[in-house]
């Protein structure tokens, strides 16, 4: 495939506290850069429309279609959209018909699994065919982690064993069930938590004074602290409302970290029979898990096969295959 020039796009506020998505949509722009094409950030003060051959927008949330619309329709160029959305059984969070209206004017959307495909052709009526899955990626700094356990408990002076939740603190994130389901169980250990605050009145409620609970702030994705603090857990624990299947968690399995997540959304497909699962709704569902997860040995099957199958080079070739699909589309 010639280069291409693809310009790129999400909703206004992403990066005002970015989360798994964000990091979707850098690792695909750093991929496809690698392999010899142009990914264009979209400046609004210098639209960059009359030199791309295609658009690619990232996330259905609301206020997305004056940019989509105005991509296909008045300039008239191909446009693909990766969703990141798990629609379950509550939508009343997500704006709907908007992300109805998006999935059906653009030539394909790319879901990050066949499960997400599935569900958003059934709950929002879009032809099957119009989705073409593009799997998540791991940053090699993960795969080829050699950061030394200590490296973490020294810098927060951290002496107990503990589990590890590193996502944004919001209801979505799921903390608050998670704490329960740990104070129930009574451990000798500590339950660390890393990630920005989204919800701030969530975080009050949920998290601040929480017993055997640490909240130790954001850390960059690239700090070796990181790497450390996946690589000296009892094991990652996520258990989330949904996932799609949660970035942090497959970085955690590719430095060899057992995982616990959800089983709502599409982890299962990813993490197969692998990792341990938890119904997010069920304090006792999480217990039982985290007892399953903490009583597993390590091994290493899981972070083999997500360190061989979910790289943003493969995830740059699924995108590519994406794109060559709808340019021929749109010449024929």
């Amino acid at each position: 495939m010639a280069p291409l020039k693809i310009l790129m796009n999400t909703y206004p506020v992403a990066f005002a506290c970015p989360g798994g998505g964000e990091i979707q949509f850098s690792k695909t722009h750093d991929a496809l850069s690698a392999m010899g094409h142009s990914p264009l950030l979209y400046d609004q003060w210098h639209p960059q429309f009359d030199v791309c051959d295609i658009v690619h927008y990232f996330s259905l949330q609301g206020g997305s279609s004056s940019f989509c619309y105005y991509s296909k329709f008045s300039v008239q160029k191909p446009l693909v959209i990766s969703p990141i959305l798990w629609v379950g059984g509550d939508t009343s969070k997500y704006a709907m018909n908007e992300a109805i209206d998006l999935l059906n004017i653009c030539d394909l959307a790319l879901p990050n699994s066949d499960i997400e495909g599935d569900k958003l052709s059934q709950v929002c009526g879009v032809p099957r065919e119009k989705f073409h899955t593009v799997y998540n990626g791991i940053d090699p700094i993960f795969f080829n982690s050699k950061e030394s356990k200590s490296l973490f408990r020294d810098h927060f002076k951290q002496d107990r064993p503990f589990l590890l939740c590193v996502a944004n603190i919001e209801y979505r994130k799921n903390q608050q069930n998670l704490i329960r389901a740990f104070e129930l169980l009574n451990l000798d250990m500590d339950l660390i938590l890393l990630g920005n605050i989204r919800d701030k009145a969530y975080f009050k409620e949920s998290v601040q004074g929480k017993k055997n609970t640490k909240y130790f702030g954001y850390l960059d994705h690239h700090s070796p602290l990181l790497r450390s603090a996946y690589a000296g857990c009892e094991a990652f624990v996520l258990p989330s409302q949904l996932e799609t299947p949660g970035l942090a968690a497959l970085e955690a399995a590719a430095t060899g970290a057992k995982v616990l997540i959800t089983e709502e959304g599409s982890a299962s497909e990813y993490f197969e029979d692998m990792a341990t699962y938890a119904n997010p709704t069920d304090v006792d569902s999480i217990a039982h898990a985290i007892v399953s997860v903490l009583s597993k040995d390590h091994c290493d099957d899981l972070k083999n096969h997500v360190c061989e199958k979910f790289t943003w080079e493969n995830a740059a070739m699924q995108t590519l295959n994406a794109y060559k699909d709808v340019l021929e589309a749109s010449t024929t």
